[in-house]
C-alpha cells in the first residue's frame, strides 16, 4: 500500500495521478481491509496529496462506500470526519456528503437520533459555500422530522424555530406542509394539546394530493 500511494504521489500528470489513486481506491474497497482504508484516508489528507485530488477522491471513496457493510462503512465515515475535522473549512462539501450518507444509514436502521445528529453537523451558515435558502429549509425540517421519530420534542423544536426564518419565504410546497405538520407534533408532545388541534386542523383543511412518498398542496 505505501509504495503504491508513494508511486501515484510522485505522478506529474494530475489526471494520470487521480487515475492511478482511484486504482488504488478500488483495491482499498475490495479488500474490505479497514487498516487500508484508513491508510488511503490519511494519506489523502496529507501534504503529498493536492487539495484539489484529495477533493476528488474522498467525495469518490464515500460515493463508493455502499459496496461495504454497513459497520464498516461507519467506522471509515467517522474515521474521515475525526481526521478531516481540523481542516474542514477545505472539505466541506465532501463532510456535507459524508454526513448525508451516514445520516441514510442510520435513518435506514431507524437510529433517528443518531441520524438527526449527523445532519445537525452541517454547516448550514458557511461562507465558503453558497447554500440556499431551501436546502436550508429542508435539512432543518428533515432534523425535526428525525427527533420527532423519537419523540424527542426538545431538539425539533430547535430546528424548527430555525426553520420558521425560512419558511415564509419559500415556495416548497412540500416543505411547508411538513413544517406544519412538525410545529403540531411538537406542540402536541409538549402537551400542548389546545394549540396542537388548531395545528391540525390548520392543515386538515389543506387539499392534499400524494406524489410518490410526499405530499404537496394544492391551491
Amino acid at each position: 500500500m505505501e509504495s503504491a500511494l508513494a508511486n501515484a504521489s510522485a505522478i506529474v500528470d494530475q489526471r494520470q495521478k487521480i487515475e492511478q489513486y482511484k486504482h488504488i481506491l478500488s483495491t482499498v474497497l475490495s479488500s474490505n481491509d479497514i487498516l487500508q482504508a484508513k491508510k488511503f484516508i490519511d494519506h489523502m489528507l496529507s501534504d503529498d496529496v493536492p487539495l484539489v485530488v484529495s477533493r476528488q477522491l474522498l467525495q469518490t471513496f464515500t460515493q463508493e462506500l455502499g459496496r461495504l457493510e454497513a459497520e464498516l462503512q461507519k467506522e471509515i465515515t467517522h474515521y474521515i470526519l475525526d481526521q478531516i475535522h481540523p481542516r474542514v473549512v477545505s472539505f466541506e462539501e465532501q463532510v456535507l456528503i459524508i454526513r448525508e450518507k451516514l445520516a441514510e444509514l442510520y435513518e435506514s436502521e431507524q437510529q433517528w437520533s443518531k441520524a438527526a445528529q449527523m445532519l445537525s453537523g452541517i454547516d448550514l451558515d458557511s461562507g465558503m459555500r453558497i447554500i440556499d435558502d431551501t436546502f436550508r429549509l429542508s435539512k432543518c425540517v428533515q432534523i425535526a422530522r428525525l427527533y420527532l421519530e423519537d419523540d424527542d420534542a426538545v431538539n425539533a423544536e430547535a430546528f424548527i424555530n430555525k426553520a420558521s426564518f425560512l419558511v415564509s419565504n419559500s415556495q416548497h410546497e412540500v416543505l411547508i406542509l411538513q413544517y406544519k405538520v412538525c410545529y403540531a407534533r411538537i406542540l402536541d408532545l409538549k402537551r400542548k394539546f389546545l394549540e396542537a388541534a388548531l395545528r391540525y386542523y390548520d392543515i386538515s383543511q389543506i387539499e392534499k394530493r400524494q406524489i410518490g412518498d410526499e405530499y404537496v398542496i394544492r391551491s
